[in-house]
């Protein structure tokens, strides 16, 4: 399993995201870098030793503002894999994203209006190079007004992977910033009924939930706040030969 460090981009900046509430979100404060310049985060991260990031850019998912130039930079001078999530709903936004240099291009249900967009990316791109985003609210999937597709998350995610999806992502933006937990009986459900290579973000506490996770059969987990805070050491990340 993959432990992916996470950056929360808005106004240019990295910012701690607590619980999906942004306009409530302050500058990060992290042991592992002053900056908060989203390349000078990004190469902290692979100083450390990662080789993944994922890079929520909310810019983008706000008011489709996409950092393309920052993404460039952060893939060209770091040689970090990037997962975005650019609140990309279109192809044209989404071969620019990839021209960036980001390695998995991120659908967030939260943006997404119409599900055959995620067929058609997947057609494009192939199923390694996109990934879907289940976006949480407790157990409440959060899509567009007038989305076309199934409103129970099970059943939406095994609509995604008749659509050729192989990788999901479950984000439960009540959990972000939060450190209370993952949803571990939701994570068993997803992996024994649909089948489908699972990430994980939001309310990771500490090594043991890691640990946990990879026993349950998680392909990686997105970890923020409890690497910046210290909760999850770097030392016990090698131990437990997530690093």
């Amino acid at each position: 399993m993959k432990v992916i460090p996470v950056i929360d981009v808005l106004n240019g900046i990295v910012v701690h995201a607590v619980r999906g509430k942004r306009k409530e979100y302050q500058s990060l404060q992290s042991i592992l870098c002053k900056l908060v310049e989203p390349l000078e985060v990004a190469r902290a991260f692979r100083n450390l030793g990662f080789s993944d990031l994922y890079v929520a850019d909310l810019d983008a998912i706000i008011d489709c503002s996409t950092n393309f130039q920052t993404l460039k930079n952060i893939a060209d001078e770091t040689g970090l894999k990037l997962m975005v999530d650019a609140g990309v709903t279109g192809i044209e936004r989404a071969q620019k994203l990839l021209d960036s240099g980001v390695s998995k291009l991120i659908i967030g249900t939260e943006t997404l209006q119409k599900k055959s967009f995620v067929g058609e990316a997947v057609r494009l791109f192939g199923s390694e190079r996109v990934v879907v985003s289940l976006d949480l609210k407790g157990d409440k999937v959060l899509v567009k007004l007038g989305f076309d597709g199934c409103s129970d998350p099970i059943c939406l995610l095994r609509q995604f992977k008749i659509m050729g999806v192989s990788q999901v992502i479950v984000l439960d933006l009540e959990r972000v910033g939060s450190s209370v937990g993952v949803n571990v009986d939701f994570l068993k459900k997803v992996i024994a009924e649909v089948g489908i290579n699972v990430y994980v973000g939001g309310g990771v506490r500490d090594i043991n939930d890691l640990v946990e996770l990879r026993t349950l059969g998680v392909s990686g987990a997105l970890v923020a706040t409890a690497l910046h805070t210290g909760k999850i050491s770097i030392d016990a990340l090698k131990h437990e030969g997530f690093l």
